[in-house]
């Protein structure tokens, strides 16, 4: 029942774990925090260069923001990502990227330039997968795209995977893994036919 989602096909595309590890392990403080906010907790790559201390509870190790929809969204903080969190300054107006990018200029002696937008942190991101193993065209939100697949790879619930993209329609979350949704077994056919009560039965 649920309405195709008008438009272009997404985008079908997902990073291998390999891929993103070796990307992970040469990108610098500020690129690698950016793109854990993309891969661990499905952040469009926009919203991840924003996130900073007003987004942040430490205490209970949540993010708070507000989605490109409009929705409010609440995620709790993977530990990689708490603790690069842990080494910012979270009474500083600056987006954490900002901060990490801004300590890594004063470590190199550089004076600071202005604030990374993510049209510049795109670049660097590009500039980084050329030196490196992986797919050339490999893009930020395909991290996105690659987290929704995984989590229902694990769950088998579209429902996990709308809260986790912060997704007001379930159409939209379907648009992300149209590709990836499982086949359904000749068994499951035959069961449906049958009263519940039988269907569970034979489960017991």
């Amino acid at each position: 029942m649920i309405a195709k989602h008008p438009g272009l096909r997404p985008r079908n595309v997902t990073m291998t774990q390999q891929e993103i590890d070796t990307i992970l392990v040469a990108a610098p403080d500020d690129i690698r925090l950016w793109l854990l906010l993309c891969s661990d907790l499905a952040m469009r790559s926009g919203t991840a260069s924003r996130i900073g201390p007003s987004n942040y509870d430490p205490r209970r190790r949540e993010l708070r923001f507000t989605t490109k929809c409009d929705e409010a969204l609440t995620l709790p903080v993977t530990a990689e990502i708490a603790e690069m969190l842990d080494t910012c300054d979270h009474s500083s107006p600056l987006s954490y990227v900002q901060q990490l990018g801004f300590r890594q200029q004063q470590a190199r002696g550089g004076q600071f330039k202005a604030n990374p937008t993510r049209y510049s942190i795109n670049c660097r991101f590009r500039r980084l997968l050329a030196t490196l193993p992986v797919r050339q065209n490999l893009r930020p939100h395909d991290l996105r795209r690659t987290a929704a697949v995984r989590m229902y790879e694990h769950t088998n619930d579209a429902r996990d995977v709308q809260a986790l993209l912060g997704h007001r329609n379930l159409a939209s979350t379907i648009w992300y893994l149209d590709h990836d949704l499982r086949p359904i077994s000749r068994a499951t056919l035959e069961l449906i036919k049958r009263p519940r009560a039988e269907s569970e039965l034979q489960h017991a």
